[in-house]
């Protein structure tokens, strides 16, 4: 998140001062303008917090350099003057690129901290100790800021929260959550399993679609370009000479000149379909409807909608306390397992009928419409005996060993299924080569010589 820090102006002509997070300058400087119209402010000022390379000295001693975020470079002088070093330069970063740390990192930081809290560490002590040994330079410094902050009494929150980017937003939701619970290791606990799952879920699917798709999309490539390419200036010297071509290559040749005639428009189908998906899957009703359909797909649908019912189990066991508080838990859970269709259908549907109607968490969430027969029967007998806490832990251990497994048999199917593809392709290539290999053309005179031997007979 930005930090943006604006100047504004009374009716009366007093100045104020205030400070907002947004994810873009564009977003910051709308938020501040809305704000100073709702209350008849005057902007007169927005700066950005910027980073600022500096170099300082301290007596006699070695010059030392350091980097610093700051709103200006006087804020930056001021505050290393008053340190008591002689500041040389300072000057601002001119291009900030700021990668968000891999889900590995963000793992291992939330597990280390669990473990450390386990063991009774205070978490300014964890947070020091991370910070030294963290080597993603986001991450790091994004953990200063964070126990520079908390060290000032912030809450912990909001604190986490003006980093969503970094940590993603149920992370930072969770890990801002458990600093002001009585639960904190549990939380951590909690949160290290669900990046896990996640992280674990997504490589899984990666290898069951995202690889096949690559190997095909490369073997449509080479493909392509035999038949586009190299085929055809072999099987023209045969037409250009008159000599008759067998059925497949002659059907070869037909489809490599349909490929070069209609080259763009072939290109132009290629290439446009999946940049409108991507464009499609930015928008707001455009991801709802992906989100939607994609639980329909024969097999990953499955896999993927149980998987959500994981995840969803898992938040809401970590953070259910009893009936009355089951509300907040079911929200949070919701927005965690990271699909909007099914977040939409337990906030619009679920959740409503819990709250104006009274209706039993079993009822709202068989009205939803998007959880498993098994998923409700478990749920009513938790219900019925007071165990729906432990009911949902069971429930998640019990998709998670399923998907897993069911994953596993699916990922070894594709990989038949694309070494058979292959196989097949390379077989009619080579059955294509091999009859044009078998083209024997006339020997030179040989038609003339026909010819004459006709017209004398």
């Amino acid at each position: 998140m930005i930090e943006f820090k604006f100047t504004a102006e009374k009716l009366n002509g007093q100045l104020i001062s205030g400070s907002l997070s947004a994810k873009s300058v564009s977003e910051g400087k709308e938020r501040i303008h809305r704000l100073a119209e709702k209350n008849q402010l005057k902007v007169k000022n927005i700066e950005k917090k910027s980073s600022y390379h500096y170099r300082v000295r301290r007596g006699k001693e070695r010059p030392i350099s350091g980097e610093q975020k700051a709103f200006s470079k006087i804020e930056v002088e001021e505050a290393l003057s008053r340190l008591g070093f002689t500041v040389l330069s300072v000057n601002k970063k001119l291009f900030e690129f700021n990668f968000n740390p891999p889900t590995a990192e963000i793992v291992t930081f939330v597990k280390i901290s669990a473990e450390l809290l386990e063991q009774k560490l205070p978490y300014s002590e964890i947070l020091t100790l991370l910070i030294n040994d963290t080597q993603n330079k986001t991450l790091k410094e994004t953990l200063r800021e964070i126990n520079n902050e908390l060290k000032k009494g912030a809450d912990s929150e909001i604190t986490f929260l003006k980093y969503q980017t970094v940590f993603g937003k149920f992370t930072a939701y969770m890990l801002g959550l458990a600093a002001k619970s009585g639960n904190m290791t549990e939380i951590y606990k909690a949160t290290a399993k669900f990046l896990e799952r996640q992280q674990e879920f997504k490589k899984s699917l990666r290898s069951a679609l995202i690889s096949p798709a690559v190997t095909l999309f490369v073997l449509l490539g080479a493909v392509l370009f035999y038949v586009g390419y190299i085929f055809p200036e072999t099987a023209k010297l045969f037409v250009k000479f008159n000599i008759a071509l067998p059925p497949m290559t002659k059907f070869t040749l037909k489809v490599s000149d349909l490929l070069m005639n209609n080259s763009l428009l072939i290109s132009l189908l290629v290439i446009i379909p999946p940049l409108l998906f991507w464009r499609l899957a930015k928008t707001k009703k455009g991801g709802y409807i992906i989100d939607k359909y994609i639980l329909r797909i024969p097999v990953v649908g499955t896999l993927i909608h149980k998987t959500l019912i994981e995840v969803f189990c898992r938040v809401f066991y970590t953070l259910y306390s009893g009936s009355a508080e089951s509300i907040e838990p079911i929200r949070i859970a919701a927005e965690a397992a990271g699909n909007r269709y099914f977040e939409e259908k337990i906030k619009n549907i679920a959740i409503p009928l819990m709250v104006k109607k009274g209706a039993g968490i079993t009822d709202a969430f068989s009205a939803s419409g998007i959880f498993t027969e098994t998923f409700l029967s478990r749920i009513h007998s938790g219900e019925e005996t007071g165990t729906i806490k432990n009911t949902a832990l069971q429930i998640a251990n019990y998709y998670e060993s399923e998907t897993v497994y069911k994953l596993k048999n699916f990922i070894e199917l594709v990989q038949v299924f694309i070494s058979m593809i292959i196989m097949i392709v390379m077989i009619l290539l080579t059955l294509v080569s091999a009859e044009t290999a078998t083209i024997h053309p006339k020997a030179p005179g040989m038609a003339g010589k026909i010819h004459i031997e006709r017209t004398i007979a």
